[in-house]
């Protein structure tokens, strides 16, 4: 990858996400849920009509202030995204949730995560005034190294919580960025 076929981009509303961005949202869900990654289906395999349900729901709930699509873009493909969210709720409008970060399986190691990640950062600090990030992780496959290189701090864990099959559960991992 180089810097200049990478952009980032940002869906702030519904009417961001055209018709050819969703499909191309949905495509990437299956094909890193079928891939392996821990994208919010635990299940896998999944197709377009289990991921398009999940991702509309998003969509329909983007608005600048409290829920966003940050988007990485490689030479007018998509090649990874995430979702920001924030709760208005007084006691915590001050931090936001990452979710569904993933990069599409046939860009992986190009640092294209580390981009959505550090974006997602400026983007929840600059844009949406928050002062700290969360996100829940699956245990067993390493992201926990990932975000840590990125500043993120592990919390807590809640042993077992997962389970991905019989005799294979896995701890949900909590981590904040704190600062931003």
């Amino acid at each position: 990858m180089s810097a200049d076929s990478l952009e980032l981009h940002r869906a702030t509303c519904p009417d961001d996400v055209d018709p050819r961005l969703r499909q191309a949202l949905i495509d990437c869900w299956v094909d890193v849920t079928n891939a392996g990654g821990a994208a919010g289906f635990p299940f896998p395999p999944i197709d377009a009509q289990q991921a398009a349900p999940a991702l509309d729901a998003i969509i329909a709930n983007l608005a600048p202030e409290t829920c966003r699509l940050i988007l990485a873009m490689e030479d007018g493909e998509l090649a990874g995204w995430l979702n920001t969210r924030r709760d208005t709720f007084a006691l915590i409008a001050h931090w936001g949730t990452l979710h569904h970060v993933q990069t599409h399986p046939r860009v992986r190691a190009r640092g294209i995560g580390i981009a959505l990640m550090e974006r997602a950062r400026q983007v929840a600090r600059d844009e949406m005034r928050l002062e700290h990030l969360h996100l829940a992780a699956r245990g067993g496959v390493g992201l926990e190294r990932f975000y840590g290189r990125l500043g993120w701090k592990e919390i807590g864990r809640w042993p077992d919580a997962l389970r991905l099959a019989p005799g294979d559960d896995r701890d949900e991992i909590l981590m904040v960025l704190q600062p931003l």
